[in-house]
C-alpha cells in the first residue's frame, strides 16, 4: 500500500490524510475523510508490569514485565523457566491480570519470573523443530508403558522451546510407579524428563473438542478450576439421571451443571416439600410432576392419567387442612358448595348471553322465490295463460259423452305409448268406437291431459248417435284443442294456437 509522504498516512489505514487531502497526492484525494480523533490524547498504559501468559493446551502462566515492553495480545515472547527458556502468547495484561491473579490466589512477589524479550524468527524456528518431535515421542512412549504394563494413559508431551526438556502428561485411575519408566525414556529420547499427572477433565481441555452445545469445550477455553460437580445437581434441576445425557467428552459429569444450580436453588425455597400424598374426597392425591419456577405443581387422583395442576399456594392451603385431620373436597375448592356456586354462576351467566343476543339479533327476511327459468314470460303472464282449473259440470259432461270429431278438427299427433289404453276401463267396456275420457280430478291442480283417439272417417254415423244420446247437450265449438300446459311449465310460445 502507497502512503501519503505529507501526513505519513498509509492509504489502507483508518484515519485517513491528515492533512485533508492537501498534500496533492492521488491516495489523499481517494482517502478525504476528516479524522475525529485526532484531537483526542492516547490512553496512558496501564502501570501493572505482570502479564499472562498463554502455552500449549490451554496452561497459562504469570510472568513480570520488567523491561517494559510494548506488548499486544497474541505476541509471541521469550519466558524465563526454572531449566532454560520457553516461548509462550501473551493472553492478557493489565489490571484484569491482577484480577485473575486475586481470583486465583497468585502472590505478588519475587516468584513471579519475568519476560526475556519478544520472539524473533529464530527463536520460532528453533521452537518449531521440538513441536515437531512431539507426536513421535508419544507413539513411542506409549509403546514403552504397553511393555511395562502400567495401568496409565499417556495423553500429550510438551516439548520446551530451547529443547532441553519434556513435558510427559498421563492419567491414571490408581498411583502409577514409573521410576523405571523414566530411566527408560530419558535413555531413548537424550532428553530430561518431567512426568506430570492430570484428572480427565484437564485431558479434556488439553486436547479440546466441541460441545454438545457447539461451542468449544470451557475447559479449553476459559475454565480454570475444575469444581466438584455431583448428581444432586440434576436432581435440584429436574433433571433425568442418564449418564450418557449428563456426561461430558472427559467421561464425568458436565461442568455446566453447576452454572444455572445457584438459581435453581433460589427458586426452589417457595416449593413446598410433599412427603405424602393431598386427603381429598376424591382420594389421595400424588405428586407427579413441579415447575419450580412457574410455581405450579401436578397431582394425580389414584394414579390417574389424568393430573390436575395447581399453584404452591393452594398447596400449602391443603396441607394446612390436612394437619387438622380434615379433606377438602377437590384439589381446587375445599367444599361442594363452592362448586355449585360457581355451577349456578356459570348458569346466569348463560342466561344473560341468551338473552343479549335473542334482543339484537334481527329477523330473518323470507327470500323470494325464483322465477321459473322455462317459463317465458312473468308469473303473472304463466298465470293468466293458465285455463281454468274449475270446468262447469254440464261441459265436462258434454266433453266426456262426446266420442269423435270431424275430420279437421282433429288435434295433432303426440307420441305417448298408452295413447291406445284407456285408462277407466269400466267405463268404456259398453263404448266399442271411442273410450270414455278420465274425469278432471280436484280444482287444487291443473287438470291432466286427456288422451284422444283419432276417429276413422266412415264413423260419422256413430258420432251423430252419439251426439243424439246426450239430450240437449250443445256440441262442441270447432277448432283445435288447447291443451293444459304441464306442471311447472309454461305455454309453448312457437305453436301457433297458443297466442
Amino acid at each position: 500500500m502507497s502512503g501519503c509522504s505529507t501526513c505519513s498516512t498509509s492509504s489502507g489505514g483508518t484515519g485517513g490524510c491528515q492533512s485533508n487531502g492537501s498534500c496533492g497526492t492521488s491516495d489523499c484525494n481517494k482517502m478525504n475523510v476528516f479524522d475525529w480523533l485526532s484531537h483526542m490524547g492516547i490512553p496512558e498504559v496501564d502501570n501493572f508490569d505482570i502479564v499472562e501468559v498463554k502455552f500449549k493446551g490451554g496452561r497459562k502462566e504469570y510472568y513480570r514485565n520488567v523491561d517494559f515492553l510494548a506488548l499486544n495480545t497474541g505476541d509471541p515472547v521469550v519466558v524465563d523457566v526454572p531449566s532454560g527458556h520457553h516461548i509462550g502468547y501473551v493472553s492478557l495484561q493489565g489490571e484484569l491480570v491482577r484480577l485473575q491473579m486475586q481470583k486465583r490466589k497468585i502472590r505478588n512477589d519475587d516468584e513471579i519470573l519475568r519476560i526475556y524479550r519478544v520472539a524473533n524468527q529464530k527463536d520460532m524456528e528453533k521452537w518449531g523443530e521440538a513441536q515437531n518431535r512431539e507426536i513421535p515421542t508419544l507413539y513411542r512412549c506409549r509403546q514403552i508403558v504397553e511393555e511395562f504394563g502400567l495401568k496409565m494413559k499417556m495423553s500429550d508431551i510438551e516439548y520446551q522451546a530451547d529443547n532441553s526438556k519434556a513435558t510427559f502428561y498421563y492419567s491414571a485411575d490408581d498411583r502409577v510407579d514409573f521410576r523405571e519408566l523414566i530411566k527408560a525414556l530419558a535413555g531413548e529420547f537424550r532428553i530430561r524428563i518431567e512426568m506430570r499427572q492430570i484428572s480427565l477433565r484437564q485431558e479434556a481441555g488439553r486436547l479440546g473438542g466441541i460441545g454438545v452445545c457447539g461451542r468449544e469445550l470451557c475447559c479449553s477455553t476459559w475454565l480454570v478450576d475444575f469444581k466438584n460437580v455431583s448428581t444432586s445437581a440434576a436432581r435440584y434441576q429436574n433433571l433425568s439421571l442418564n449418564p450418557g445425557k449428563l456426561s461430558g467428552q472427559c467421561g464425568r459429569l458436565k461442568c455446566c451443571l453447576n452454572y444455572e444450580l445457584d438459581t435453581y436453588m433460589d427458586a426452589i425455597k417457595d416449593i413446598p416439600s410433599i412427603d405424602r400424598p393431598l386427603q381429598t374426597e376424591s382420594g389421595p392425591a400424588k405428586l407427579q410432576k413441579t415447575d419450580i419456577f412457574r410455581k405450579l405443581m401436578w397431582f394425580s387422583y389414584n394414579n390417574d392419567n389424568d393430573w390436575h395442576s395447581i399453584t404452591c399456594e393452594r398447596v400449602k392451603e391443603i396441607l394446612a387442612i390436612n394437619e387438622k385431620g380434615k379433606k377438602v373436597f377437590t384439589l381446587q375448592y375445599n367444599e361442594a358448595s363452592e362448586i355449585e356456586d360457581l355451577a349456578a354462576k356459570s348458569t346466569r351467566e348463560l342466561e344473560l348471553l341468551d338473552k343479549k343476543f335473542a334482543s339484537t339479533s334481527p329477523k330473518r327476511k323470507k327470500k323470494p322465490r325464483p322465477q321459473n327459468r322455462n317459463s317465458g314470460g312473468n308469473r303473472n303472464q304463466q298465470a293468466s295463460n293458465k285455463p281454468d282449473s274449475k270446468p262447469n259440470k254440464p261441459e265436462a259432461q258434454q266433453n266426456a259423452n262426446q266420442g269423435s270429431r270431424p275430420a279437421g278438427d282433429q288435434p295433432k299427433k303426440r307420441r305417448n305409448k298408452n295413447r291406445n289404453k284407456p285408462r277407466n276401463p269400466d267405463a268404456n267396456a259398453g263404448q266399442a268406437t271411442a273410450p270414455q275420457p278420465q274425469q278432471p280430478k280436484a280444482p287444487n291442480g291443473p287438470p291432466k291431459r286427456q288422451n284422444v283417439q283419432k276417429p276413422k272417417a266412415n264413423d260419422g254415423n256413430q258420432g251423430n248417435a252419439a251426439n243424439a244420446n246426450t239430450g240437449d247437450a250443445k256440441p262442441k265449438p270447432q277448432g283445435k284443442k288447447k291443451f293444459p300446459p304441464r306442471k311447472n311449465q309454461g305455454p309453448n310460445p312457437n305453436k301457433p294456437g297458443n297466442e
